[in-house]
């Protein structure tokens, strides 16, 4: 098989809004990305202004709900967020424009409509910085060891422990933490 047999096949798998949805996507990265991609990476941030474009556009939204301001897309609009934004020549500004693919399936999938109303909407509209919390020093990928735990107190939660290796991190208004809630190793953890 050919490499132009296999591209073929994978444009098989995508219809006219995700075509339309990958030029804008390319766009915004050869005018918003690619001008300041050394800058950036050398400087190891990026402006935090980037977020509202990208989703003033659609891209921050392409796979999220349209009930909390996502655009409704399917997963292939994440990949081509994914494969065009890589061509401004920052994986910083990818990975970071994409925190928040991690930072709110926790919230989209195990939170209360409330909490859904109050956290997903402005991170979607790039006004907020979403991040998630699941690493800790000493544990690595065993999600089973983790140590940071959370203790109800009153309305809430009291977080005691450590995490590092946050995307976004230094700058999100809202992290998804994993913490402990148990003493069993895997199931006791929320």
């Amino acid at each position: 098989t050919s490499m132009t047999d296999f591209d073929s096949f994978f444009d098989d798998l995508y219809v006219d809004s995700h075509r339309q949805f990958r030029s804008a996507c390319r766009r915004f990265a050869e005018t918003e990305i690619a001008p300041y991609a050394y800058e950036w990476e050398e400087a190891e941030i990026f402006p935090r202004e980037l977020y509202k474009k990208a989703a003033d556009i659609g891209i921050i939204g392409a796979a999220f709900p349209e009930v909390y301001g996502g655009a409704g897309g399917d997963q292939r609009m994440a990949l081509v967020v994914s494969e065009e934004l890589i061509r401004g020549g920052s994986t910083g500004v990818l990975v970071g424009l994409g925190s928040h693919g991690i930072g709110l399936p926790p919230i989209l999938y195990l939170g209360s409509e409330a909490q859904k109303q109050r956290w997903v909407p402005p991170v979607l509209a790039g006004d907020k910085i979403a991040a998630l919390a699941v690493t800790e020093p000493g544990t690595g990928s065993d999600v089973a060891g983790i140590k940071t735990t959370a203790t109800r107190e009153g309305d809430g939660y009291r977080l005691r422990g450590s995490k590092l290796f946050i995307t976004s991190g230094t700058r999100a208004d809202t992290i998804s933490v994993l913490a402990r809630t148990g003493e069993d190793p895997h199931g006791g953890l929320t």
